[in-house]
């Protein structure tokens, strides 16, 4: 759960501020899209809730933790567009510096002794192949990841050497390997093609169902904020102080581009981006 109160921040050297007495609350497990225009303050959102910028005033808690988080710094999951791999490193290795980032910041994988609830939801997510059990053994969660991301072949190769798609799921694998609560997804799929942003959506969309981690992805494209958000947060013009919210129960579905709800959504979010 993020819970964001009364936030205010404002840039240095600039004269009005970007949020002002700004208050957003994203429950536990919910897939919120983000939208508005460029410069809009979009990504500022998510820096303020991975804690990499502080606000001016007000509050953000993240599952009841102060930001930035201090005993669960690592469990927040920032995906960028840029995709940020070491060019240097292989497509494992990539993958890989997610668990030496949760090393760093001192978390270690949940212990056996959390009790049999836990260990029946291991057993339960691997008997069903959605996620890596929390009971293996590190060097497993790299595995699994990319074998689901249909990496498995390319891990010896480098960045260089793989697909701008490719690219971005191996940032997406990097990020999921540190089991993170909550996965921030800012305009990663904005550069690739067509048909491959069309593929990595109905991925993301495909883990949110299997893992439940609250997400919120930042976009400006109108029908992608649709198609991914049960919930959509629409920004306009700054200085942010009003909350403007879109419900949109019909999204998480392939066939809910083919709907007369999404066009209708489409529609609104227009509207509201016009009258900003």
């Amino acid at each position: 759960m993020i819970d964001i109160q009364h936030l205010t921040f404002t840039y240095p050297n600039q004269p009005a501020p970007l949020f002002d007495d700004f208050t957003w609350r994203v429950e536990r497990g919910e897939f919120w899209s983000v939208i508005g225009a460029s410069g809009c303050g979009k990504s500022t959102l998510l820096h303020l809730i991975v804690g990499v910028r502080a606000a001016n005033a007000g509050t953000i808690a993240v599952n009841g933790e102060s930001v930035p988080r201090k005993k669960n710094r690592g469990k927040t999951g920032l995906v960028l567009q840029d995709y940020g791999l070491l060019p240097w490193a292989t497509v494992r290795e990539n993958v890989e510096l997610g668990l030496r980032i949760r090393e760093f910041y001192g978390q270690d994988r949940p212990r056996r002794a959390e009790g049999k609830e836990r260990r029946a939801e291991g057993e339960r997510r691997r008997a069903n192949g959605s996620l890596p059990s929390a009971l293996r053994p590190m060097p497993s969660a790299v595995e699994f990841w990319l074998e689901r991301f249909g990496l498995g072949a390319l891990r010896d190769k480098y960045p260089a050497q793989i697909s701008g798609g490719q690219r971005q799921r191996v940032a997406i694998a990097r990020t999921l390997v540190l089991e993170p609560d909550v996965l921030l997804l800012d305009e990663p799929f904005s550069a690739l093609d067509a048909p491959t942003r069309e593929d990595l959506e109905l991925l993301t969309l495909n883990l949110h169902a299997e893992t439940k981690t609250t997400t919120i992805f930042v976009t400006h494209s109108i029908e992608e904020a649709v198609f991914l958000g049960r919930k959509i947060l629409v920004l306009g013009a700054p200085p942010h102080r009003v909350t403007r919210v879109v419900e949109n129960p019909g999204a998480g579905r392939a066939a809910y581009r083919e709907e007369a709800a999404f066009v209708e959504r489409g529609r609104l979010l227009r509207e509201m981006l016009k009258s900003r």
